[in-house]
């Protein structure tokens, strides 16, 4: 197997692996270069179709503070969100998203020229920036592309998928095992810092807002690697996604629009969202979600409906160019149109545990994005503070990695020798029908670790999973990304369910019918590999 060595591994290539890929090649620590690995096309990722915007707590936002800021998020969190983590990045949205700027990304404005600031769910301010109307991520995104590409202390691998973390006798991360998908050739690269960043688990869920990269990649090689993850059993499902029959990967329509002013009504155009909260149509997400979910449920439909006629037409269109290109293309007309809209899975709270710069429990493995759990977010995620922990704790893990000395290892033990010749071993030629195998995961944990959960639904869903486990008998190497993908899939499946079922409470998203009350004091979740099962460890 051929091998390569680099100062830094960035594992994705979304908003929070770009920028910091970027800082890192800025760094005179980083003699090796800079290499970012990314299973599908070069930019491809969860943050791309963010569309609501970006927290950002500025100096010249004279309504807004840190402090108001933080107990917003402290709210939605339900008592797991941390206050000095949340506190942290707080205060350092206005530096990181002038540097945003500085890239070249160019925030909505108003005729004056200022920046324009948006309301969204939960939020008691406007203190949301955006950027392209509804195209925040995609904008950001494709900013961070073209400067990764002209950095020339940055490589870029496309269509390759790290099969394993390579960890030596200490337990230390030393680099990964990639799979390239297109010339199918394994290869070890080597480095003393590989940083995950490959996003969230929505491909787990029939419904979901999330592209087709997001299998839980980055938590399932964690978990392998021996690190601690934390809550996993929070998963955010979105309350407002384009139901449209026969489409399972749904469109997001995001919680901005009510945010301007639109209200969630059934088939006859009444509001219902004044019987579940006192916030209305701006409750916190999982308020809104459960609150669609019921109604949904007790009348026996598949949707209700977004009535955003309530906003002005021209500026709606202005405002959300993405979505009501994407209604026309279902002959929808939002500005006198009904939108049909239900809950799906959309964000992962849970994760690899972190600080905020990134660092996990394993020393050399670094997480940040959507696959870490740094304690921002708790048991519920504030609207738009997602790309604003991308930001900050990928600028912080730049500036932490930039003090270290990243020479990748030059002496390679027998442990890590003993992982890389599980790769160079003949594969069985037994055949798998990964669709149909991918379709039963997801339809069991959309059915039975979803919105609403019981110990009952949880542990059927776990003989499920274990019924799958036996049929599809890759455990290590496999075939193709399909197969890893669906390997990956399955391990992070079944922490999701052993998490949900430790937890003997509702709070935030994780919401179980046989303990409908909070604990009055909340804990997080941790849990670690075991031998043969997963452990909870404090």
């Amino acid at each position: 197997m051929k091998y390569s060595k680099y100062s830094a591994i960035v594992v994705g290539s979304g908003i929070s692996g770009l920028f910091c890929a970027l800082k890192l090649a800025q760094s005179i620590n980083m003699p090796d270069g800079v290499l970012v690995i990314t299973k599908s096309s070069f930019g491809e990722s969860n943050s791309r179709y963010a569309q609501g915007g970006i927290v950002g707590v500025m100096n010249n936002n004279e309504n807004d503070s840190v402090e108001l800021h933080v107990q917003d998020t402290l709210k939605a969190g339900a008592g797991l969100s941390e206050y000095d983590t949340t506190k942290f990045i707080s205060e350092n949205s206005n530096d990181v998203i002038n540097d945003l700027i500085e890239y070249g990304v160019e925030f909505d404005k108003d005729e004056n020229g200022k920046i324009t600031y948006t309301l969204e769910g939960a939020h008691s301010v406007n203190r949301i920036l955006h950027a392209g109307g509804d195209a925040t991520g995609r904008v950001i995104e494709q900013t961070l592309c073209k400067r990764v590409k002209e950095n020339s202390n940055i490589d870029i691998l496309e269509d390759t998928i790290v099969t394993e973390l390579l960890t030596n006798s200490d337990g230390e991360c030393k680099g990964v095992i990639i799979y390239n998908d297109d010339t199918k050739e394994y290869e070890t690269i080597y480095s003393s810092a590989t940083i995950l960043a490959c996003g969230g688990i929505g491909q787990l869920y029939k419904y979901t807002t999330n592209p087709t990269v997001a299998t839980g990649d980055g938590i399932a090689l964690a978990y392998g690697a021996g690190a601690i993850l934390q809550d996993l059993e929070f998963v955010q499902f979105h309350p407002t996604a384009l139901a449209i029959d026969g489409v399972k990967n749904r469109f997001l329509v995001s919680e901005s629009v009510r945010g301007e002013g639109a209200i969630l009504v059934d088939k006859d155009r009444k509001p219902f969202m004044q019987d579940y909260s006192e916030l209305k149509d701006l409750a916190p997400r999982d308020v809104v979600t459960r609150a669609i979910f019921d109604k949904m449920s007790k009348t026996g439909v598949k949707n209700v409906y977004l009535d955003a006629t309530v906003i002005d037409k021209d500026f709606a269109q202005k405002r959300f160019p993405t979505i009501s290109k994407e209604c026309k293309s279902f002959g929808i007309d939002m500005s006198k149109d009904l939108i049909p809209v239900a809950p799906a899975a959309h964000y992962y709270m849970g994760g690899i545990k972190t600080t905020v710069e990134g660092r996990t429990s394993v020393r050399g493995l670094y997480a940040i994005g959507e696959c870490s759990s740094t304690g921002l977010h708790g048991a519920n995620r504030l609207a738009s503070n997602s790309l604003l922990e991308c930001v900050v704790c990928a600028h912080e893990l730049a500036n932490f990695l930039s003090f270290s000395n990243l020479v990748p290892p030059q002496k390679i033990d027998e442990t890590v020798m003993a992982t890389i010749n599980k790769y160079t071993q003949p594969l069985s030629d037994e055949n798998f029908d990964i669709p149909e195998l991918v379709s039963e995961l997801k339809d069991l944990m959309w059915n039975n670790v979803g919105i609403l959960r019981t110990e009952e639904s949880l542990l059927k869903a776990l003989d499920m999973i274990y019924d799958l486990k036996r049929r599809f008998r890759r455990s290590v190497k496999c075939l193709n990304k399909e197969e890893y993908e669906l390997r990956n899939m399955i391990c992070v499946a079944q922490l999701i369910v052993k998490s949900a079922l430790n937890r003997k409470e509702s709070r935030g998203a994780h919401y179980r019918l046989d303990y409908p009350n909070h604990a009055e004091v909340g804990n997080h979740n941790c849990i670690i590999k075991g031998e043969g099962e997963p452990s909870f460890v404090k």
